[in-house]
């Protein structure tokens, strides 16, 4: 249940108002600016491997301050076959957390929020499993404090649609947990049994494991193999989830997720280690 190709950039524009006006009502973060981002096809040399992401200006930018959320569109020559196949990674619960992760509360907040950082250093450095890791913890983050939720009474259509919202979540977690997996096996060459870990295997299991089609497999496969640490979503995630834990317990009553949000921002894009002792005091374990 996918839109069609020449609509799939208006489906991706139509959730930013909605996701903007729940952030603000339920206080789920501060969002420093109104303008958003702008929607674009994914440039050409990027299309291999990737199906979304948001490139936004450099920290230090100060003439174009534009920040473009990048979408694939399938190619012109394709065969019914290997679009459906790629629009599959565009149904209508994967958009929400697409929409959530590069957008709203994920990338694109995180760009607004960069002239806040600490110093100089974080705006230029920082860790992947902070950066992606945010991005990712949003998607079940949101659903969770009842983003996309059926509303009280309703129809058996609404009820249908926030369960698929939530598939498409849990979809995409299953995706970056298969990362997680082919990162290590394809470039530690740990194959089954005993031998290396192909090309093949690879796309195989994202299809057997990760119930992706073939379609988003090899893109998926293809991005693993110049992405060796490609794992750093769900072990961000991960991180991520612990750090709230610990930081609600600290708080007490004064916790809201709001606050715990806005003081991970500050932070910057440090590894999460050194935001849990920022945040909590201590040296406590990151898991």
């Amino acid at each position: 249940m996918y839109p069609p190709p020449d609509r799939l950039l208006n489906a991706f524009h139509d959730q930013f108002d909605l996701l903007i006006s729940f952030i603000r009502t339920n206080h789920i973060i501060t969002i420093p600016s109104d303008v958003q981002p702008t929607l674009e096809e994914t440039p050409p040399f990027m299309r291999a491997t990737t199906f979304a992401s948001m490139d936004p200006p450099g920290p230090f930018e100060t003439h174009s301050k534009k920040a473009y959320f990048n979408v694939t569109l399938p190619e012109k020559g394709w065969t019914p076959a290997h679009i459906a196949g790629h629009m599959a990674q565009f149904n209508v619960g994967t958009i929400v957390s697409t929409s959530v992760h590069e957008a709203y509360p994920g990338h694109y907040i995180q760009f607004l929020w960069m002239p806040k950082f600490g110093s100089d250093i974080r705006k230029v450095l920082g860790a992947n499993s902070n950066i992606e890791g945010w991005a990712h913890y949003c998607e079940q983050m949101m659903l969770d404090e009842g983003y996309a939720a059926a509303p009280a009474g309703a129809s058996a259509e609404e009820v249908k649609k926030a369960k698929l919202i939530r598939l498409g979540q849990l979809m995409d977690a299953l995706l970056r947990d298969a990362r997680f997996v082919n990162s290590i096996k394809l470039h530690t060459g740990e194959g089954e049994p005993g031998g290396k870990w192909t090309l093949e295997q690879a796309e195989d299991f994202f299809v057997k494991e990760g119930y992706q089609t073939r379609a988003i497999a090899e893109v998926e496969t293809k991005r693993g193999t110049g992405d060796p640490t490609y794992l750093y979503y769900t072990l961000g995630k991960l991180e991520i989830m612990k750090l709230r834990e610990d930081y609600k317990k600290k708080m007490g009553a004064a916790y809201t997720i709001g606050g715990f949000h806005d003081k991970f921002m500050t932070q910057g894009f440090a590894p999460i280690k050194v935001i849990r002792k920022a945040m909590l005091g201590d040296g406590s374990p990151v898991l």
